[in-house]
């Protein structure tokens, strides 16, 4: 049984990046916001509004403490702050657990993230600058979380395909 989990900034492509696994492996893919919003039927923005941080950071804790302990194999993409709250990172080292972080520059995450702003409440009434310089301060903030990752694939400069293949080469 093993756990493949991917983690890293918004906008590093988590979520295509564990599809694609998924499709190479025959492993099924989970994302954890969308297993949250299923469990509550409320979308992480409304548990935002209407609970607050502090209960969606226990529910998402909850939740993928959940998934790690699930039988069978699995592919998750976390949310960009999981490692980074209630030492989620710590749960990431299990012996049947891989991790890899989508590392990507300040750049890449600002050219993939310009585009769609409005889908991410977090970003969406910055500017280009201000969202440079939020970005920066995040990256810097998480770091030492997402650098607790067992593997660190680069996808600055590369395809969705080439970054799936960096990863299906590291696999056992």
């Amino acid at each position: 049984m093993k756990k493949i989990i991917l983690l890293g900034y918004m906008g590093c492509g988590k979520s295509t990046i564990a599809n694609r696994l998924s499709k190479s492996t025959n492993i099924p893919c989970l994302d954890l916001d969308k297993s949250i919003e299923e469990r509550t039927n409320l979308s992480i923005n409304e548990i935002f509004e209407q609970r607050g941080e502090i209960y969606f950071r226990k529910l998402e804790r909850e939740v993928l403490i959940d998934l790690l302990n699930a039988p069978g194999d699995l592919i998750l993409g976390l949310g960009g702050g999981t490692p980074c709250y209630a030492n989620n990172h710590e749960l990431l080292k299990g012996d049947n657990i891989m991790s890899i972080y989508l590392k990507a520059s300040v750049e890449t995450l600002v050219e993939r993230l310009v585009s769609n702003k409005s889908k991410r409440p977090i970003i969406a009434n910055k500017t280009d600058d201000e969202l440079k310089d939020f970005i920066a301060k995040h990256l810097f903030d998480r770091s030492f979380y997402y650098n607790q990752a067992q593997y660190k694939v680069s996808i600055d400069g590369k395809s969705k395909d080439e970054t799936t293949q960096d990863i299906l080469a590291i696999l056992p």
